[in-house]
């Protein structure tokens, strides 16, 4: 059996007819594309960003509890304000300065933001706030509901008021 040059190592010129990984020029040019719209994020830039800490928000009859994960944060670190009903934690953590190489980190430092539009009114003068163990816990109990009144309804006409109430001079003095 004779053989037609099939085990020569030969290159071909032009585009063959089966390109298999041709699919992946496509996601190169777009890795292209994004590095050089990124290329002006230098890694020390993008750690000065604000980081959120995870967060669980609960809601009972009488309160919201809210609970942060902000290990390693002091409490002199944290800031808690509540403002027209919107929830704002931050503060900043400093890194730990290191002798050695850092091999890896995942522990965040800097900045950090957390933010949250609460549902329904807070009655600001009661909240509390804990840290205990890196969780801060904030409790913020609702707003009772508006006191029930009753309302006077009275009746003007044209020529004269009628009231259901009398009505008594402000000097205290009576009519005769």
């Amino acid at each position: 059996m004779a053989t037609t040059g099939r085990l020569v190592p030969a290159r071909r010129v032009g585009a063959p007819f089966f390109a298999p990984f041709r699919v992946f020029d496509d996601n190169r040019n777009l890795i292209d594309l994004f590095d050089a719209a990124f290329a002006g994020l230098e890694p020390a830039r993008i750690a000065t960003a604000a980081w959120t800490p995870a967060v669980t928000v609960e809601e009972t009859e009488q309160a919201y509890i809210v609970e942060a994960e902000l290990p390693g944060i002091k409490r002199e670190d944290i800031s808690v304000e509540l403002d027209d009903n919107v929830l704002h934690v931050h503060g900043e953590t400093t890194a730990v300065e290191r002798t050695g190489e850092v091999r890896h980190q995942t522990r965040r430092t800097g900045k950090f933001d957390y933010r949250l539009a609460l549902p329904g009114e807070v009655d600001a003068d009661k909240v509390e706030a804990t840290l205990t163990d890196g969780v801060l816990k904030l409790g913020l109990p609702k707003a009772g509901p508006a006191q029930a009144r009753q309302i006077t309804i009275s009746t003007e006409t044209a020529a004269t008021t009628d009231t259901t109430e009398t009505e008594t001079p402000a000097d205290g003095a009576t009519e005769s």
